[in-house]
């Protein structure tokens, strides 16, 4: 209903809208469309979420065979990612993770496909973990540190077997079995079997 009278609110009204920005009523209108999306967006995010957990779930089903699994052998440790952390924790607490992580380093040398790129590497992991008085001196014995300097000469991806396999032994014979039995170790396979029973619990 339309209004002639001066000074009628109503007509007051209509002409305050005609005179905003046609700029300011679009922006009302793409702010109600985002509102719409924002009240419906619960909906979706339930979804999301029953999803993730699924995910999460699998994750420590996995996770828990995992820790399980590495009792089993030196070499199942190795293999996997999460062992292989938790292993370098354990090792820092003996102040001897410089023993895995030349290990590391050694499988990832062994990758290297360019030769200038191994010989800069094979420099690089020397001075770091081999040589005497190296900063993360690894420990082995003066022959094989000898051998492993002569190996540099003609850098290949097999200088550093047998400094890599005498400290692989090390760990395995030393720290492995300290490992399986520490506290942190010993929690994790209680936490990994009472995740096991429950998930039998519910099949």
């Amino acid at each position: 209903m339309s209004c002639w009278m001066p000074g009628c609110p109503a007509l007051s009204m209509c002409r305050g809208l005609a005179a905003l920005p046609i700029t300011c009523l679009e922006r009302a209108k793409v702010l109600k469309t985002r509102l719409g999306i924002l009240l419906h967006k619960p909906e979706l995010g339930h979804k999301t979420g029953s999803s993730s957990k699924l995910q999460l779930g699998s994750r420590r089903r996995d996770s828990s065979r995992d820790v399980l699994e590495w009792r089993e052998s030196f070499d199942q440790l190795l293999k996997s990612k999460s062992g292989v952390n938790a292993f370098h924790t354990f090792l820092k607490t003996e102040f001897s993770e410089e023993n895995l992580d030349f290990w590391l380093a050694c499988e990832d040398f062994k990758k290297t496909r360019s030769k200038t790129k191994l010989a800069s590497k094979a420099n690089r992991i020397f001075e770091e973990f081999v040589q005497s008085e190296a900063p993360r001196e690894v420990n082995i014995d003066h022959e094989t540190r000898e051998i492993t300097r002569k190996n540099l000469s003609g850098a290949t991806s097999a200088c550093f077997n047998e400094a890599q396999a005498k400290t692989r032994t090390l760990m395995e014979k030393d720290s492995y079995p300290r490992f399986l039995k520490s506290a942190s170790y010993q929690d994790m396979t209680r936490q990994a079997a009472s995740r096991g029973s429950s998930k039998r619990s519910h099949t």
